[in-house]
């Protein structure tokens, strides 16, 4: 007898668990926190995103620099005389403090007519940014944390990729303040044509990892602002702990797939 209260007793509370879950619409993985990755790109058209290329007004995407072809974003000066110096970014609308980012990306062509030498195959990911509303009609770059992308260009010659440039910031690495524009990474490099991949882990302004095909290249901690490029002088000193991501036209064809992120703000 007090076997077979037992084995209903067992029987009662399974069937009240699974109840429970039912009510709560959560199963148990996702109490423990599953992952939750929101497509930032939906791979048919630029909604979300704005351009902002030096020389025009928000939202004017000059000579369709930034496109949609076959499911990627890409970045084109096929309709360009001459690059002219209109460095642009490509801004998503909504600003993140701590995330993963993870995208896929690759240079192709030859570089517009009228391009720095040191921009050739040279593009980027911009994190933490200012606004794209707060940048003036002639500026450059925004202030931003930039995941500076590179490729090869000659055999042998080594050009790492996800290296760290700081257009009006500084960052903290080893406990200390570095101030140099750029730092690279210890990424091996690439000099064709393939799709690379590029991860980010970002935690407000207490740590920033950078990964390249699942390997950590660099980190560092405390970005702010300061320094060459500074548009936002009355900020000088001013931790940056959130903003908005860009990619980024500097001259050189690039596109652009499966970008993503799991906002670590919501786990």
């Amino acid at each position: 007898m007090k076997e077979q209260l037992f084995w209903i007793f067992s029987i009662l509370i399974v069937i009240s668990l699974t109840n429970c879950r039912k009510k709560t619409g959560k199963t148990e993985e996702s109490q423990k926190g599953e992952e939750v990755w929101i497509q930032l790109f939906n791979g048919k058209n630029l909604s979300n995103w704005k351009a902002k290329i030096k020389g025009y007004p928000l939202g004017e995407n000059f000579a369709n620099t930034f496109r949609v072809e076959d499911g990627k974003i890409v970045v084109d000066y096929s309709d360009y005389d001459e690059f002219d110096n209109r460095f642009g970014h490509l801004f998503y609308d909504i600003p993140y403090s701590s995330y993963r980012l993870r995208l896929k990306y690759r240079f192709v062509g030859s570089q517009a007519k009228g391009g720095e030498a040191w921009a050739t195959k040279n593009s980027g990911v911009m994190i933490h940014s200012q606004a794209a509303e707060s940048m003036r009609v002639d500026q450059d770059f925004p202030v931003s944390v930039e995941v500076q992308l590179l490729g090869g260009l000659k055999k042998g010659e080594l050009r790492p990729t996800a290296n760290l440039c700081s257009p009006g910031t500084h960052v903290v690495m080893n406990d200390t303040l570095v101030t140099e524009h750029c730092v690279n990474s210890n990424s091996e490099t690439f000099y064709g044509d393939e799709w690379i991949d590029l991860e980010l882990l970002v935690y407000g302004d207490s740590l920033i990892v950078h990964y390249v095909n699942e390997k950590e290249v660099l980190r560092y901690s405390k970005p702010l602002i300061g320094g060459e490029y500074n548009e936002l002088e009355e900020k000088e000193g001013s931790s940056l702990n959130y903003g908005h991501i860009a990619l980024q036209s500097e001259s050189h064809p690039i596109e652009f797939k499966s970008i993503e992120l799991m906002n670590l703000k919501e786990q």
